[in-house]
Parts: C-alpha cells; structure tokens; sequence
C-alpha cells in the first residue's frame, strides 16, 4: 500500500478526484466525529482505481498531488455466498471488502433462509453497496467491490469451487469460492458443483466461512 494512502487521516469517496468533492455527510464527519484539523492529511478516490492526496479544510479537500492510478488486480476474486439472517451479512460484506475480494454475489439456495423478492432486493443491494463503500474507505481500497445477486447456486458453481468440509484445501488457481446457507447445500445442488473446497477442520457460520475464504483466496494471490 502506498505510504500517502497508508498514512492519511482518513480516506474518501468522491465522484471527480480531479476536483473532489466530499458530501455534507463525509465532511461532518471529518471535521465533527474525526475532528480533523486544518491541512490534515486526506485521501480520495472514485472507487475506480483513481486516487489522490489532499489536505483539509474547513469547507473543502484541497489536492496537494498528483492523480494516481491502480491498474485492477490481474486475478480478480469472488465471494458466492447464502445470505445470512440480519445484520449479519452486513458484516460480511464489510469484512470481505476489508480483505480484498473483488466480487460478492447473493445466491439463493435451496437452504437460504434469507430470500429477497425483485423490488426489496434492489434496495438492499444498493444498502450493501453503502456498507462496501464505508467499508473500502476504511481499508484504504481504490477499487470498490461489485455486490451482485441474488443468483441461483448453480449459475456460479461452473465457475466457482464450493465450500464443503473434508475436501482439498484451497489453491492459488481457487479464484471464486461459493459459500452454502446455514443448513448447508442440499444434495441436489452438491451434486452440480464440479469442484470442493475445504475451509478448515470445523463447521463455520456462513459470515465465518466467507471471510475465511475470503482470507484464503486473497492469501495465495499474494
């Protein structure tokens, strides 16, 4: 990580890094909760890779530097998971944003206990997508996550290993590990997956299970 994103008192979101603007939201709570102080360092990015460095001020960021620029990571990595019950997939997708997946889609499983209908889901993807975003400024991330979904298991598992326990640990060709509900795949849908992967020796609850992979994925990466 660059040291002038590492070191900044804080990192926002902004729609034009050329001429960032942060909203009223993001500077109250730089200037009221962070209590930021004048010419304190800022980072700012489009969540497109673009980034800079400015300085606080009481009514604007001021750029003290160049534009840089963050060619995407050259393997790109999914999270395909059940959604679990309440805030807990929020706390999901922060994490995984945190860690460094690049991709998180919702499946709907046989098993989920959580099931969204056309309307009430596209608000709460763009809900996660706010979460993500809170989430990839706070780990100083240039590229924002995509939240995709809610999609049928079967229309990843071409594409993706699925997590079941007692199978091969994960490896660096692992690029997109799906994840099952809290009652598990079904057997229906076990056998479409082409390919297994194991997350460890116990049995984790699904947020556990997408962030350890999450952990896995973005540790052979590197």
């Amino acid at each position: 990580m660059d040291r002038s994103l590492r070191g900044s008192a804080a990192h926002v979101l902004v729609t034009d890094v050329e001429q960032p603007v942060a909203s009223v939201d993001a500077m109250h709570h730089l200037g009221r909760v962070l209590r930021l102080r004048d010419g304190e360092p800022v980072t700012v990015t489009d969540g497109a890779g673009r980034w800079r460095a400015c300085a606080f001020g009481d009514k604007r960021l001021e750029p003290v530097d160049e534009i840089r620029s963050v060619h995407p990571p050259t393997t790109l990595l999914t999270i395909a998971v059940a959604a679990p019950k309440g805030d807990r997939l929020e706390w999901l997708i922060a994490k995984c944003t945190e860690v460094g997946v690049d991709r998180i889609v919702l499946l709907d499983a046989e098993r989920s206990v959580v099931r969204w209908k056309e309307e009430r889901g596209a608000k709460q993807l763009d809900r996660l997508r706010r979460v993500a975003s809170e989430a990839a400024m706070q780990s100083r991330r240039v590229w924002l996550p995509e939240i995709a979904g809610p999609v049928a298991p079967e229309d990843v598992f071409s594409s993706a290993a699925v997590a079941e326990p007692g199978s091969r640990p994960v490896a660096k060709e692992d690029v997109s590990i799906a994840v099952g509900p809290e009652g598990g795949w079904s057997p229906a849908e076990l056998a479409c997956a082409h390919d297994t992967v194991s997350l460890g020796p116990h049995v984790l609850r699904v947020e556990t299970a997408a962030v350890a992979a999450a952990v896995l994925m973005v540790r052979v990466r590197q």
